[in-house]
């Protein structure tokens, strides 16, 4: 083989790997379910009525189109056993959705659907009907994607179909801990394991959305809080400061 038949056959080759991975990633791209739904679990270590509700979220996280995420909360720390994975600003949020709703408890294990729809987290039936009702009235109509590039992570939002001028929303960017078994010593679930999914570890604000197509460019370590392993994109309406609606959504890695 001369230089030149050489120098060509490394340039088919090169061409060759390109066009495989450009085909592997398209189809990888093709083959991703949207998301169409976002189930939150408020749930907490010391709750004994939560044991219920995690298999349910177990099951739900393993739907492609789904994203399920554990949020525990600490109301219930009093209890004997302090929750190891909660945090404040959970609580918040789950008194923020109280709020909106003119609720003026918080309970264990609650789901809330697309930040609109409310059930108790172990009424499987329950939240069937909610993702039905969700699937029925658009799901979530705006696209969301994430995607890590080097050491930055880029994320874009859609425009809204028909925005009204006094549409507002919040994007998050949210570290999640994919798994993790906690041995609960003390309390009402004293002596067993529990298992939970998707656990939020930290709420991260991105800027406001008025209905416009949006594009942040973020430092990845934004997602590497405390033990997480991947994260989640939330675009949720907001009126008066409270979460309302989420219009959508979108899955980091191995989600």
């Amino acid at each position: 083989m001369t230089p030149r038949h050489h120098a060509r056959f490394r340039e088919r080759r090169a061409l060759c790997a390109a066009l495989l991975l450009w085909s592997f990633l398209t189809g990888s791209a093709a083959r991703a379910e949207p998301v169409r739904a976002v189930v939150e679990l408020f749930t907490s270590q010391g709750c004994g009525a939560c044991r219920t509700a995690e298999p349910v979220l177990r099951e739900l996280a393993r739907q492609p189109g789904v994203i399920a995420l554990t949020l525990p909360v600490t109301y219930w720390d009093y209890l004997g056993w302090k929750d190891t994975l909660a945090s404040r600003p959970l609580t918040d949020r789950q008194r923020a959705y109280a709020r909106g709703r003119g609720a003026r408890q918080v309970f264990t294990p609650q789901i809330v659907v697309d930040g609109s729809g409310f059930a108790v987290g172990s009424d499987k039936s329950a939240l069937d009907r909610l993702l039905r009702e969700a699937a029925q009235h658009g799901g979530l109509p705006v696209p969301v994607r994430s995607e890590r590039r080097g050491d930055r992570i880029l994320v874009e939002i859609g425009a809204m179909p028909e925005a009204r001028g006094d549409l507002r929303g919040d994007v998050w960017l949210i570290p999640i801990l994919r798994s993790r078994s906690i041995a609960i010593q003390a309390g009402e679930n004293g002596g067993r394991t529990a298992t939970y999914v998707n656990v939020v570890r930290g709420m991260q604000r991105l800027g406001t959305w008025t209905g416009q197509a949006l594009r942040f460019d973020v430092p990845g370590i934004q997602t590497e809080t405390g033990d997480a392993d991947s994260w989640v994109v939330l675009l949720q309406g907001t009126a008066d400061g409270r979460p309302g609606r989420i219009f959508g959504a979108a899955k980091g890695p191995g989600l």
